[in-house]
């Protein structure tokens, strides 16, 4: 009797912890947020990926490479805490479209942004901040901070390929993010609480896992206070 009785408690336990957890999210999502207009800089095109070399990158030697203009993110050892490859430079206000492909695992990527590196919290090149969740679990996540922000899987999943290229488009101005999934878009979002933006840099994530795992990137264009327009939806 005893052991049911402890059986039906962490149950419950366990449920109310699920609950807690989406109850948060449909907080976040229901905040109102203020609306911050484009940040006003210089618009131009920044060749971030030069299509041979990491160039202007940093991350972890051994996890990402350069193959036939590819960017890969690899794995075959655990990772304990997700890893990234940053961009040298900082970036707020930009426009970033990409092709991206999940090789081998399950397990979502992203493209991290608006936050900062966060050694102290156990890899050299982890991030502290927005991250655009791709392609298994979808949606915006805060990371090391409020966790889910934004939900958009059932959506994404309609146009979404899981093991092929996906093309994406990242429009972020002020404290909105536009994100593009093969021509549909998908999240029209804005941040409420515009103080946890900063100027940061670009992360592309290889997630802590137990088992091997890549991803890919290719096609990596970025321009700087982008015009107020998406180039990448179709009509």
């Amino acid at each position: 009797m005893n052991h049911l009785l402890r059986w039906c408690v962490c149950c419950a336990f366990a449920v109310g912890l699920i609950a807690s957890s989406v109850a948060e999210t449909h907080a976040q999502e229901k905040k109102e947020a203020p609306v911050i207009p484009p940040r006003e800089g210089k618009r131009e095109k920044v060749q971030i990926f030069n299509g041979k070399d990491l160039t202007g990158w940093i991350g972890h030697e051994q996890y990402w490479s350069v193959e036939d203009g590819v960017i890969i993110g690899k794995n075959t050892d655990k990772v304990p805490v997700s890893t990234y490859l940053l961009t040298e430079r900082k970036f707020t206000d930009f426009r970033l479209v990409f092709e991206s492909k999940l090789v081998t695992s399950e397990m979502h990527s992203g493209i991290a942004m608006w936050g900062r590196i966060a050694p102290d919290k156990g890899d050299k090149f982890t991030y502290a901040g927005h991250l655009v969740m791709y392609p298994s679990g979808y949606g915006f996540y805060d990371l090391y901070g409020r966790n889910s922000i934004h939900q958009n899987a059932p959506a994404a999943q309609k146009v979404g390929k899981q093991h092929d290229w996906n093309k994406m488009e990242i429009l972020a101005q002020g404290n909105r993010i536009r994100f593009v999934l093969n021509g549909t878009l998908i999240s029209d979002w804005r941040e409420p609480e515009p103080d946890r933006i900063k100027e940061a840099p670009i992360g592309l994530q290889l997630h802590s896992n137990q088992v091997p795992q890549e991803i890919q990137w290719k096609g990596l264009e970025l321009e700087t206070f982008p015009e107020d327009k998406l180039l990448t939806v179709k009509e």
